[in-house]
């Protein structure tokens, strides 16, 4: 059908030019000799040239050599001769009219049946002002990596400093209620700083590996937490898995809590090799977290604390916003708490 259409040679080529000419982005056709055959308007308006100072001219004589770009050399020369076609050739050049370009090039050479010619066509996509705003994201995502890394410094002297305070009060105090009072605060904050600061050094991409994660903190805990005449290991143990950074924080901080509460009240000063596990094991979307001691479990079951207790609640806050549920078994081998998030697909 086409070819009834378009028997006339001259019809044809005024269909090929308004085809050129409607291409939104510069596009050449060369002939076999490199000679510009034809160019599209976009072509003319990019590049500040003329048709007549164009058409029938070869293509590295152009506006004074401005064209005569070694890698534009290597794609017509030897690429496309023996591949036929290229996408996306990246091409950086600097033009005396326009600056300098980044430009993507895409040619094809074509085959006639009659005749033992043949054209080649080139598509230039300018792809100066992404690159620029690629490097400038760039720059700014490394810009905010350093912030990050200076905010987390400062947070993490900033806790220091103040847990240093509280134990200095703590110690001045003569209120025994007040002192446990002041050391839980302490802790707190200590534990804190534990998390922010192993949390900040796990993150890639916003995602964590929680096997890693949880084992340097439990590792920090111990030695922060832990007395030299305290006979007690924390373990972590687990399939690990992978979290977002907003969960892992939530999740960090709830193993701290339930970690401070064993070691408040699961032990006696008497006891002997007192183990606390925390395990963190993921099944698809599914996820538990386990924290248990062997230590001298109570009857209540409420984190083997009272149920007023500050970590209760903390505990419970946090498992709201991880949409999960916790439950708690004491008995007189230990206590385990359990947290986990459990999705059900729709029956």
């Amino acid at each position: 059908m086409f070819r009834k259409q378009f028997t006339e040679v001259q019809d044809a080529w005024a269909l090929a030019q308004a085809i050129v000419d409607t291409v939104r982005e510069p596009l050449i056709v060369l002939d076999q000799d490199l000679r510009v055959v034809a160019a599209s308007r976009s072509f003319y308006l990019k590049f500040k040239v003329n048709a007549d100072d164009t058409q029938g001219k070869l293509l590295y004589d152009l506006g004074d050599g401005q064209w005569d770009i070694p890698k534009l050399r290597l794609l017509l020369g030897k690429i496309i001769p023996e591949q036929g076609a290229m996408e996306d050739y990246e091409v950086e050049h600097d033009f005396p009219s326009i600056g300098r370009r980044t430009m993507l090039l895409n040619a094809r050479k074509v085959f006639y049946e009659k005749g033992s010619h043949s054209t080649i066509l080139v598509g230039i996509e300018d792809v100066t002002d992404k690159r620029i705003l690629k490097s400038k994201k760039d720059d700014l995502i490394r810009q905010k990596q350093v912030l990050l890394e200076e905010l987390g410094h400062r947070v993490a002297n900033s806790l220091q400093i103040i847990a240093s305070i509280i134990m200095l009060k703590a110690r001045a105090v003569e209120s025994e209620e007040t002192r446990r009072h002041l050391q839980d605060a302490h802790n707190r904050v200590i534990s804190v700083a534990a998390v922010q600061k192993h949390l900040h050094g796990s993150i890639t991409n916003g995602s964590i590996e929680m096997g890693p994660y949880l084992a340097t903190l439990c590792a920090a805990l111990a030695q922060s937490m832990i007395g030299d005449n305290q006979t007690i290991s924390i373990k972590f143990s687990g399939s690990g898995g992978i979290s977002t950074n907003r969960s892992a924080e939530s999740i960090g901080l709830i193993v701290t809590e339930l970690v401070i509460n064993s070691l408040k009240h699961a032990f006696k000063q008497t006891t002997k090799d007192g183990v606390i596990t925390v395990a963190y094991d993921v099944s698809g979307t599914d996820w538990q977290l386990a924290v248990s001691d062997n230590g001298c479990g109570k009857p209540d079951g409420v984190f083997a604390q009272p149920k007023t207790g500050l970590g209760t609640g903390v505990v419970k806050a946090l498992a709201k916003q991880l949409d999960a549920n916790v439950v708690t078994l004491s008995g007189a081998l230990g206590t385990k708490v359990s947290v986990t998030h459990a999705t059900f697909a729709a029956a």
